[in-house]
């Protein structure tokens, strides 16, 4: 079953998801960031190729001919994918296909309405019983 773990409180949700992209890939795991529009993908693709700022980070879109050998991959359109290991989330909402992932990370901003609609996502996936973690990044030194 899928384990889902959210990250809360961050002050940037871009960075944040570039900073699990990059502890992921360090342990041999790939990443899907599924964004909620081109505007956003577009911003995170750039954001990737500038952090970390003292290594590379291999990535590519979802419809480049590189995705099965890459290990982080930026989609915002489809539900065909190059693997099923970690989904890292930038939606407001639950995407219908999470399961499909053995790994869910929800990122939650500082902002009112992020928060809210993060804990309704937190409640849609306790609810129906997934193991869950939770990591209140506001608290981070």
């Amino acid at each position: 079953m899928t384990k889902v773990d959210f990250y809360t409180g961050v002050d940037d949700k871009l960075r944040t998801a570039c900073q699990l992209s990059h502890k992921a890939m360090q342990n041999g795991l790939r990443v899907l960031l599924h964004t909620p529009d081109e505007d956003t993908a577009e911003t995170l693709d750039k954001l990737l190729w500038q952090y970390p700022v003292t290594a590379f980070m291999p990535h590519c879109r979802n419809d480049e001919s590189t995705t099965t050998e890459m290990p982080v991959v930026v989609d915002h359109r489809g539900e065909k994918f190059p693997h099923n290991e970690v989904l890292i989330s930038l939606h407001t909402l639950c995407l219908p296909f999470f399961s499909r992932f053995e790994r869910v990370l929800e990122i939650v901003s500082q902002d009112t309405d992020d928060a809210r609609l993060g804990r309704e996502r937190f409640s849609f996936y306790r609810d129906r019983g997934y193991e869950m973690r939770h990591f209140d990044l506001s608290k981070q030194p």
